[in-house]
């Protein structure tokens, strides 16, 4: 369940650090009853751009099957092998 706090709770900073520290998912801030900003902890965003980076490799691995663009992978290792001297 998401965390959705008014912004004037942003005055006690140590409990918002421990709440965002708690939870992997972000802290929702509203400002008049509208959400206005999102907050996380600094490893739930970078664990975030990770999967996000991850994601975007994959879809281009599928685009990449999908136009047809694959080796056999003895072929490929081959290759790698003849190009790092292994």
């Amino acid at each position: 369940m998401p965390k959705i706090i008014p912004i004037r709770d942003l005055k006690n900073t140590s409990e918002i650090s421990n709440m965002c520290h708690e939870s992997s998912e972000p802290i929702y801030i509203t400002k008049n009853g509208y959400g206005d900003m999102v907050i996380m902890s600094m490893e739930a965003y970078e664990e975030k751009l990770c999967r996000q980076a991850i994601y975007a490799c994959l879809s281009e691995a599928e685009e990449d099957i999908a136009m047809g663009r694959v080796a056999e992978a003895g072929n490929a290792i081959y290759k790698l092998r003849e190009k790092y001297d292994i």
